[in-house]
This record gives structure tokens, C-alpha cells and sequence, in this order.
């Protein structure tokens, strides 16, 4: 059986990561901390085992649609009752490794533009460091006031996503001006202060904007990677690493499936990019809309 470079890459990224977690492993047991592992495993109701799936799950999406896992993960933790800096801080850790290991696969597969990721990465990063010290000392009272606002945003974009679905295509469409210094800073500010919210805001406006989706989900895929490590780095200066059992469910769920959802990107025809990213967006919104108005 024929297999290519870039299938092989991620064959050989995986089996990396997998022999990663067994050396560390073995190293806990001859340390005699087996005991501490699975004391974490089993602490808050086995929550770790949750985290896993979703972490799994969560990575598929955002790593073939360039969106989805914060606003995944962050509805389930806040379900149940983890504290809003501690929600986001926790998954901004654990995001810092999938990003990473997909960002190196849409760069591997071509998918990436690199003046598109240096002109949302920059101001992406001071809206995250701003995000994570004003989420840190205001708390949760003015996250549920502010995340109405986004969802609504977010659903006029899906519903725009959908409507260029099925509108003719011309070829060689020019892409619409935007302003990217800003989209870069808005993004990074509600992803790091709501736990979630870039891929909707940023890679739904670059798709809008016609940007083709391969680049669009892959540049912004790497620029995430950027300021979720400065949202990680400030949120552990401000509050410390909490809630280890959450950040290693998501990190292991994540990071072994990062390496193979980047390849649908690639795959899937532009339509039906466009149809899935569409209706994922409007489903995320106005589940962050009823549960805003409602719980």
C-alpha cells in the first residue's frame, strides 16, 4: 500500500507523541508516582476520562474547520461549575500543544500564508495578554454580559458562511479588504477572556471575506497557536496552573488527533467547507445565546 510523505509525517508526529506519553509514564512508575497518577486520574468524579473525549473530539473539529475547541471545551467546563479564569486557563495550557502539532501540519500540507499569520498574531497576542489579566480580576459578572454580544456576531457570520455556500462562484473572486490588526486583537481579546471564540470570529470573517478556506482555517490555525501560548503564559503568572486532571485530558485527547484532522482540511471540496463551518458557527452561537439568556 502506497503511502504518501504527508500521511507519513503524521504516522510519524503520532507514533512520536504516543512513545512521549509511554517514557513519561514509565518514568512516574520506577519514581514510585503511580500512585499520584491515578489519584489525578480518578479525582473530581474521573473527570480526566471526560476531558480525554472531549479533547478528542473538540481537536477534530477545530482542526479541520479551524474552530470550535475553546468554545467546545469552555461550555462544558462552565457547565460544570469550574471558575471562568481557571475554564480558560486550563484550556489555553492544554490548547499551547494541539495548536502547535497543527499548526505544523497545515504548514506540512501548504495551508498556511505567512503574511496573513504575522498581521493576526501580533495583535492577537496583546488582546490575549489583555484578556487573560481583565478575566483574571473582573471574574465571570461581565464574561455573561459579553458573550451574548459575540454569539450574535458570530451567528450573522455563519448565516453569511452559508449564504456564500450556494451563492455562483466567480473564479478568481478578489478577497475583501479587512482589517486583520484589528480582527487579530478583537480575536485574541474574546478568545482568551471567554475561553473561545477565535476560530468563529477570525476564521469566520476571513471565509466571508473569501478568503479561500484552506488558508484561511491553517493561517489562522498558527496564529492561534501564538496567542494561546501568551494567554498560557499570562494566565500562569496571574493565577497559577490549576486543575491538572483537565489540562492532561485535553492535552492528550487533543494532541494525538491535531496531526490527522488538519488533512481534511486539504480534502474537502471549498462547498462543503463553507456548508459545515456555516452551520457550526450558528449551532456554537446560538447555544452560547440560549445558555446566556436562559442558565
Amino acid at each position: 500500500m502506497f503511502i504518501t510523505q504527508k500521511l507519513q509525517y503524521r504516522i510519524n508526529l503520532s507514533f512520536i507523541i504516543t512513545l512521549l506519553i509511554i517514557v513519561i509514564s514509565c518514568i512516574l512508575y520506577s519514581n514510585g508516582s503511580l500512585d499520584d497518577v491515578l489519584a489525578l486520574l480518578e479525582k473530581d468524579n474521573h473527570l480526566f476520562y471526560w476531558m480525554l473525549l472531549v479533547g478528542f473530539f473538540a481537536e477534530i473539529i477545530a482542526g479541520s474547520m479551524g474552530m470550535g475547541y475553546g468554545v467546545i471545551c469552555t461550555s462544558i467546563l462552565l457547565m460544570l461549575n469550574i471558575a471562568p479564569p481557571v475554564v480558560s486557563a486550563s484550556i489555553h495550557s492544554a490548547e499551547t500543544f494541539t495548536t502547535a502539532a497543527g499548526s505544523i501540519s497545515h504548514y506540512k500540507l501548504k495551508n498556511v500564508k505567512k503574511n496573513l499569520v504575522i498581521k493576526l498574531a501580533i495583535p492577537a497576542v496583546f488582546g490575549a495578554i489583555i484578556g487573560a489579566i481583565t478575566l483574571t480580576y473582573v471574574g465571570e459578572y461581565y464574561a455573561k454580559i459579553t458573550k451574548p454580544f459575540i454569539a450574535l456576531y458570530t451567528l450573522y457570520l455563519g448565516i453569511k458562511i452559508l449564504e456564500n455556500a450556494y451563492k455562483e462562484k466567480i473564479k478568481n473572486a478578489p478577497i475583501k479588504r479587512t482589517n486583520l490588526s484589528r480582527l487579530g486583537l478583537v480575536g485574541g481579546f474574546i478568545d482568551s477572556f471567554g475561553g473561545g471564540g477565535w476560530g468563529p470570529l477570525v476564521t469566520g470573517t476571513l471565509i466571508k471575506n473569501s478568503w479561500l478556506p484552506r488558508y484561511a482555517v491553517g493561517s489562522s490555525t498558527v496564529a492561534k497557536f501564538i496567542l494561546t501560548l501568551s494567554s498560557a503564559i499570562t494566565f500562569i503568572i496571574t493565577i497559577g496552573i490549576q486543575h491538572w486532571n483537565i489540562i492532561a485530558g485535553l492535552l492528550i485527547g487533543g494532541i494525538i488527533t491535531a496531526p490527522f484532522s488538519a488533512m481534511l482540511t486539504a480534502k474537502l471540496p471549498h462547498k462543503k467547507m463553507f456548508v459545515i463551518v456555516g452551520i457550526l458557527v450558528i449551532i456554537m452561537s446560538l447555544f452560547t445565546i440560549t445558555k446566556s439568556i436562559f442558565f
